[in-house]
């Protein structure tokens, strides 16, 4: 195994460049941290390429690094200084990653499944990260991202799916590509919004849909909103006048996928 020692060493400068969605596109790779990350990725055969760690972790974890042996990853050791310097949290564990991006290509995959989250401009990672583990848990078949989310491989995103993100597909795409895959798939899509024209969600059974979630402060855009077979609420007898777009998604989700079975 190599042991790195130098915050100048070349591979160490270009994981730092991960940090940056720019350089995550770029490269097509991404960073994650912390022990059980580690080994969801590991579990569900994510493209690891190497995984990082401190001396400490290396002498203290033989359980998590005889995961890492048997699936044959190049493991580097880096000294406690220079593990810092790629780490994305203050408080590091002292084990990362760098992991390949999967290619989602829906011109080339069916959609034929029964349930599917669409999120129309996520901006805050924690919310999206969130949405995806409760996709995973209420058994949605997958979620599209459509334009203006927040990158999928932000670490924030990835730390708040715990690991979700590697369980079921999702697809980031732009309006068009998404809906030509939906219309193919025949799913109705079901937006959520306040207007005159929405339903109470409780009075519509969806054994299969497409549900449309949108943007923090502005929800669904116009162009989902346009195409939607139907637009739903969620009745709140309390005084707050909104839903945390994440609350909010996992009440339709569980309560659809529910009621279908």
């Amino acid at each position: 195994m190599e042991i790195i020692q130098s915050k100048q060493n070349q591979r160490i400068k270009d994981y730092r460049k991960l940090h940056l969605a720019k350089n995550r596109k770029k490269t097509e790779t991404y960073l994650i941290e912390g022990e059980h990350l580690i080994e969801e990725a590991i579990t569900y055969q994510a493209a690891i390429e190497v995984v990082l760690m401190t001396p400490s972790y290396h002498e203290n974890h033989l359980q998590t690094i005889e995961q890492i042996k048997q699936a044959q990853i190049e493991v580097l050791i880096l000294s406690e200084e220079v593990m810092k310097t790629v780490a994305l949290t203050q408080h590091t564990q002292g084990v990362m990653a760098v992991i390949k991006k999967k290619e989602s290509n829906l011109a080339k995959e069916n959609i034929n499944g029964s349930h599917y989250l669409l999120c129309d401009g996520v901006q805050d990672p924690g919310n999206l990260g969130t949405m995806i583990r409760t996709a995973d848990a209420a058994g949605f078949d997958g979620v599209f991202l459509a334009e203006g989310c927040v990158d999928l491989y932000n670490d924030k995103v990835i730390r708040a799916s715990q690991g979700s993100l590697w369980h079921l597909p999702i697809y980031e795409a732009s309006n068009a590509q998404i809906f030509k895959a939906i219309q193919a798939s025949e799913l109705p899509l079901y937006c959520t919004a306040v207007n005159q024209e929405a339903e109470d969600y409780r009075k519509l059974i969806a054994n299969h849909c497409v549900l449309v979630l949108g943007n923090e402060g502005q929800g669904v855009g116009p162009f989902w909103m346009e195409k939607a077979d139907k637009s739903v609420f969620i009745p709140m007898p309390g005084k707050a006048e909104s839903l945390n777009v994440s609350i909010a998604a996992g009440i339709l989700m569980f309560a659809w996928k529910q009621w279908s079975n």
